[in-house]
């Protein structure tokens, strides 16, 4: 079963956060991972928490998409000045109230909430993810 996946800026979240929550029934799991942008310099995170992160997480939805299909919202919060401006929508959005990236979360389409969390200083630990995962 495949990984799917899906990209979101702040700027085009919305209509891409409506078309996941659309197809959310037809997963087994439907996360959504908050990351920093790339530095168009590097082609690299500017994040050193999301590099750390992101092969682990991709790994283990990998390894449980063979299960059934996973569905994952990336959603990029913009470059370092954008991020740390505390009124970044996302920190201030009633549902997701991020304080930092990698943040991973499971979403419940049918309560339309989330279920899980991994923030910024938990995000790349296996036994997380694997909990996270396994979260109905």
């Amino acid at each position: 079963m495949p990984l799917k996946l899906l990209d979101a800026t702040v700027s085009s979240f919305d209509s891409i956060f409506e078309k996941f929550k659309s197809d959310a029934p037809n997963n087994k799991a439907n996360l959504i991972l908050f990351l920093a942008d790339k530095d168009p310099c590097t082609s690299r995170s500017w994040c050193p928490d999301c590099v750390r992160a992101e092969p682990v997480i991709y790994n283990k939805l990998e390894a449980s998409a063979m299960d059934g299909d996973v569905a994952v919202l990336r959603a990029y919060v913009g470059d370092r000045p954008t991020w740390r401006n505390p009124q970044h929508p996302w920190r201030l959005h009633s549902t997701f109230k991020l304080t930092g990236v990698p943040t991973l979360l499971r979403w419940d389409w049918e309560n339309h909430a989330i279920t899980a969390r991994l923030e910024d200083h938990e995000a790349h630990l296996h036994p997380k993810i694997e909990a996270l995962l396994s979260t109905k």
